[in-house]
Formats: C-alpha cells, structure tokens, sequence
C-alpha cells in the first residue's frame, strides 16, 4: 500500500469549502465546538456526530486546545470516519475558550482523524499552526465574511 495515497498534502485536502462558517454565530466553546461537528455532520462528512463530540471533548476536556493568540484548534480521533477533515468557525464576537493565554477565541479549526492516522493528525496539526502563525494571515481571516472569503485566503497560501 502506498502511505501517501491518502495523506494530506495541504490544508484544503482536508478541508471541505462547505465545513467553513464566517461569521460563525455562537457564544461558547461547547456551542463552537459541538457546532462545527454538526456542519460536519450536515454535509455528509461524519456520520455519527454525538461519537465525534464525545472524542473531541474527551480531548478537550484534558486540556483547552485554545492555543493562544485568539486561537483555538480542538481536535479528536475516531474510528468513525476514514480520513482527516477540518472545518471552520470565525467566531461573530471572540469567545472564552479557556485559553492558555486566557484571551478569547476569533478563530476555530476543528480537527477530526481516524484513529490510525495519528502521524498524519499530527501534521496536519503543524499544518494548521503554521498557517495561523501568520499574524497577517490570521488578522485577514477573522475579517472575512463569508465562508468562500476565507477559502479564497487560504487557498491562495497553498498555491
């Protein structure tokens, strides 16, 4: 078998243009989180949504994955789904997320992985970090207002 036929080359090889929500309408993590499982859900991404949360929380319950810097990036595996898949929430208004730095969260990248994926999981995570290293990259992407706004950001970052 071929270790790279499916591995995640780029950001938008996980993430669906439909599992974006700018401006996301919600006022805590539990609503950000277990909402961006159901677009998942919604777009056919995931089949048992109630399982996912349950992972990711399991995860977030360990320690906040709100990372500083208005970012947050909750994550989870499961055998429930067959391969990586992020989606994302720019928060209407920043939330507590119970942060590191313990400002609150303008931006969510939901990162969901099959549980035999785990270097794969962790690549795409240093994938997203990098990205959302970029102070310009982040400032422009929590103005965006719309989900095809900010896929045309990060698109023109991977090409």
């Amino acid at each position: 078998m071929n270790a790279h036929s499916t591995e995640a080359k780029t950001i938008l090889d996980i993430l669906p243009s439909e599992a974006i929500k700018a401006p996301f309408d919600v006022s805590s993590k539990q609503e950000a989180i277990d909402g961006l499982i159901d677009l998942l859900a919604d777009i056919g991404h995931v089949g048992n949504s109630e399982e996912m949360k349950r992972v990711v929380w399991e995860r977030e319950n360990q320690r906040s994955t709100g990372i500083g810097e208005g970012i947050a990036i909750p994550h989870g595996k499961s055998s429930d789904i067959n391969r990586l898949l992020l989606a994302i929430g720019i928060p209407s208004r920043p939330i507590d997320f119970d942060s590191i730095d313990g400002k609150p969260v303008e931006f969510i990248a939901l990162l969901i992985s099959p549980t035999d994926k785990i270097a794969e999981h962790i690549q795409a995570l240093g994938r997203i970090s990098r990205l959302l290293n970029d102070a310009d990259f982040r400032a422009t992407a929590c103005r965006a207002s719309s989900p095809d706004e900010l896929y045309m950001h990060i698109k023109a970052l991977q090409d």
